[in-house]
């Protein structure tokens, strides 16, 4: 049955989509708007699984060069759980510290570690792109996002 590995992968697709799909049609309603919370997160969802099933009955064979591809040294393996600690730890601190201050340390400290030296580009990126998100979705969407420890 599951001979390939896309068909692998298909099979794990539809089984995350499906209890994505689950989770959204939990989230709450609100009766007054024209698009609901639910209908972005349910059409991709759906989605997902067309893909997935497109996925498993794909016919192409993965050859040798492909599978060295896939393979991931070591250090580069270290590099990826780097980034993903920094990730659980941006999220930790994401309702702490709020939005902003999080986010420029996310944002200097990831491109810091993998290797981008340009100090003075970085601090300003770090600054700059956080204020625009926080000031766009706050006042412009009127999206609150945390605050944190600033008082804006």
């Amino acid at each position: 049955m599951l001979k390939t590995l896309n068909q692998k992968l298909s099979l794990f697709l539809i089984l995350f989509a499906s209890g994505y799909l689950y989770l959204t049609y939990n989230l709450k309603e609100y009766p007054y708007v024209p698009v609901d919370s639910d209908f972005v997160p349910k059409v991709l969802g759906y989605v997902l699984i067309v893909l997935a099933v497109f996925l498993y009955f794909d016919k192409s064979s993965e050859t040798k060069e492909e599978k060295e591809k896939r393979t991931i040294p070591k250090k580069e393996i270290l590099v990826l759980l780097a980034v993903g600690a920094m990730i659980f730890l941006y999220i930790f601190l994401l309702e702490l510290l709020g939005f902003v201050l999080s986010s420029m340390l996310f944002v200097f400290g990831c491109s810091l570690f993998l290797g981008y030296r340009d100090h003075k580009v970085n601090v300003i990126v770090s600054v700059i792109f956080p204020l625009v998100m926080y000031l766009s979705f706050n006042y412009l969407l009127q999206i609150k996002l945390p605050q944190g420890i600033l008082p804006f």
